[in-house]
C-alpha cells in the first residue's frame, strides 16, 4: 500500500518502558532479621539490666526505621515511579483500545423495504416496514426500470432477466402474501408496496440480476498463504505492460474497479498499455500479450493524491471476461448495508510478502482481516484524523498481517451469508504491518451511485445487445 497520506498526522501510540517486578515467591524473604538471642556473659560481660533493655531496644528501633526509610527511598522510589509511568502507558492502551467507552456503536437504521430473490425459481419477494412476512410480488404496475432498481438495492451490477409467472404454475402456501407496487410510488421507500391477499392479473414478478458473490471453487486456506485456483474469481491483476501493478476486483464482464492512485501514478502511460489479467493464481503463467486490453479509465473526479479521499477508479475492458469456475464477479454491497466492526473479512493480493522487499508475490496470498471502526482509526494513537468518511480500516493492532506494495486496487471482502461483497478497496497506510497502523480501504458503500451512474449506460446497451442475440 501507500505510505501515510499525511505523515504528521498519523502519530505512533507510545509504549511504556519495560521494567522489571520484584517477585515474592512463597517461601523467599527480602530480608531475614537475625535470630533473637538471649543475653549471656559467659566470660563475665556485663549486661544491662532489663529498663536499660528497653531503652536501648527503642533506641535500636528508631534507628532501624531512619535507616529502613531511608533505604526505601533510595532503592524503591525510582521503581515506583517507574511503575506509576507504566500504569499511565497501560492507561494510554485502555483509552485506546478498540473497545474503550468512547467507541460506541450506533444502531443500524431500520430497512423500510427489503428485497430477496428465490433460488430456485427467481421469484421476487418483498419484506415492508420489517414485517415477519415475505410477500410475492404482483405483476401489476411492474416496469423495466423498478427491476433494475431492486438489482442494485441488492448489490448486483445489473438486471439480466424479468417477466411475469402465472400464479397456478407456481406452488404455493395457503398463507402466502403478496405485494403490489404503488401507481404513485416514489422510489422504493415503504410508501411504494401495497399488501394484496391476491394479484389481480394472476401473475407475479421473477426476477433475475447478474451473477456475483460466488466462489464455484472455494477451500478453505490458512490467511496468508497462496490461493488455491477460484477462490477469488473476481481478484483481478491490473498490469502496465506486463508489469502487475495493482489489484483490481471484477464486477462485471466489461468493467473493474481499482484504486484512483494506481492509475494516476501513470497517468501519462499510453491507454492501450494497460491490461487485466482475470482468474490467475502465478503471474509466472502469463504470456506476453495477454489479458483483458483497458478500453476507457475512469478515476473519480474527486479523487485527492494528497490524502487519497476517494481513492477507486473504474477500468472499462475493450473485450468482456469469460466467466467460469475461476473468473466471476463480486457483489456490491446491498444499500443500507452495514458490517459491524470486528467482521471477518479477507484481502488478497500479489503484494509484498515482507515489507523490506522489493518484489511482489508470484503468487497470489490472502489473508483474513478485522473490521476496525473509523472512530478508532481516527484516533490520537491510530491515524490521528487521517480517515475521511470515504475510507474505513482494517487489521490488527500488533501488526500481524496486513496488505501491502503491490495490493494497492484489490477488494478487501465480507462474507453475507453465502454471498461475498466488496467492502474495501486497498488504498494507503503507513508502512506494512505495523503495530498501530492497520491498512486503510476506500469504502465501496460510499461510492455506489457513482459506479452505478457510469456503468448504467454500457450496461444498458450490452443487456439490449444480450437480447438481440438471444
Amino acid at each position: 500500500m501507500l505510505d501515510d497520506p499525511n505523515p504528521t498526522e498519523a502519530q505512533d501510540a507510545e509504549e511504556g518502558p519495560a521494567f522489571g517486578i520484584i517477585r515474592v515467591e512463597p517461601g523467599d524473604q527480602l530480608w531475614s532479621p537475625k535470630t533473637q538471642q538471649q543475653c549471656t556473659s559467659p566470660v563475665g560481660r556485663w549486661c544491662p539490666p532489663q529498663r536499660g533493655y528497653a531503652v536501648l531496644g527503642a533506641l535500636g528501633l528508631l534507628a532501624g526505621v531512619g535507616v529502613g526509610s531511608w533505604l526505601l527511598v533510595l532503592y524503591l522510589w525510582p521503581a515506583s515511579q517507574l511503575a506509576s509511568e507504566t500504569l499511565q502507558g497501560q492507561e494510554m492502551a485502555w483509552n485506546c483500545s478498540e473497545v474503550s467507552n468512547e467507541d460506541v456503536l450506533l444502531p443500524s437504521p431500520r430497512k423500510t423495504v427489503s428485497f430477496r430473490i428465490n433460488t430456485e425459481d427467481f421469484l421476487l419477494e418483498v419484506q415492508v416496514r420489517a414485517q415477519p412476512d415475505w410477500l410475492l410480488v404482483c405483476h401489476e404496475g411492474w416496469s423495466l426500470a423498478l427491476g433494475r432498481q431492486v438489482c442494485r438495492h441488492l448489490g448486483h451490477l445489473r438486471l439480466t432477466h424479468h417477466k411475469a409467472v402465472i400464479l397456478s404454475d407456481v406452488k404455493l402456501n395457503g398463507s402466502q402474501g403478496f405485494a403490489q407496487v404503488s401507481p404513485r410510488r416514489g422510489g422504493l421507500l415503504e410508501e411504494a408496496w401495497q399488501p394484496r391477499d391476491n394479484c389481480t392479473s394472476g401473475q407475479i414478478v421473477s426476477l433475475k440480476c447478474s451473477d456475483c458473490g460466488a466462489r464455484p471453487l472455494a477451500s478453505r486456506i490458512v490467511g496468508g498463504q497462496a490461493v488455491a485456483p477460484g477462490r477469488w474469481p473476481w481478484q483481478a491483476s491490473v498490469a502496465l505492460g506486463s508489469r502487475h501493478t495493482c489489484g483490481g476486483s471484477v464486477l462485471a464482464p466489461h468493467w473493474v474497479v481499482t484504486a484512483a492512485h494506481c492509475i494516476h501514478s501513470f497517468r501519462l502511460s499510453r491507454l492501450s498499455s494497460w491490461r487485466v489479467h482475470a482468474g490467475l493464481v502465478s503471474h509466472s503463467a502469463i504470456r506476453p500479450h495477454q489479458g483483458a486490453v483497458v478500453e476507457r479509465i475512469i478515476p473519480h473526479p474527486l479523487y485527492s493524491a494528497q490524502n487519497h479521499d476517494y481513492d477507486v477508479a473504474l477500468l472499462r475492458l475493450r473485450t468482456p471476461l469469460n466467466f467460469s469456475d475461476t473468473v466471476g464477479a463480486v457483489c456490491l454491497p446491498a444499500q443500507e448495508q452495514h458490517f459491524p466492526r470486528g467482521s471477518h473479512c479477507w484481502v488478497s493480493g500479489w503484494g509484498h510478502t515482507d515489507p523490506s522487499h522489493s518484489h511482489s508475490s508470484d503468487t497470489l496470498q490472502d489473508t483474513v482481516v478485522p473490521l476496525l471502526s473509523t472512530h478508532f482509526c481516527n484516533s490520537s494513537c491510530v491515524y490521528g484524523g487521517a480517515l475521511t468518511p470515504r475510507m474505513l480500516c482494517a487489521g490488527y493492532l500488533d501488526g500481524r498481517a496486513d496488505a501491502c506494495q503491490g495490493d494497492s486496487g484489490g477488494p478487501l471482502v465480507c462474507p453475507d451469508g453465502d454471498t461475498w461483497r466488496l467492502v474495501g478497496v486497498v488504498s494507503w497506510g503507513r508502512g506494512c504491518a505495523e503495530p498501530n497502523h492497520p491498512g486503510v480501504y476506500a469504502k465501496v458503500a460510499t461510492f455506489l451511485d457513482w459506479i452505478h451512474d457510469i456503468a448504467r449506460v454500457s450496461l444498458e446497451k450490452e443487456t439490449l445487445m444480450e437480447e438481440i442475440l438471444g
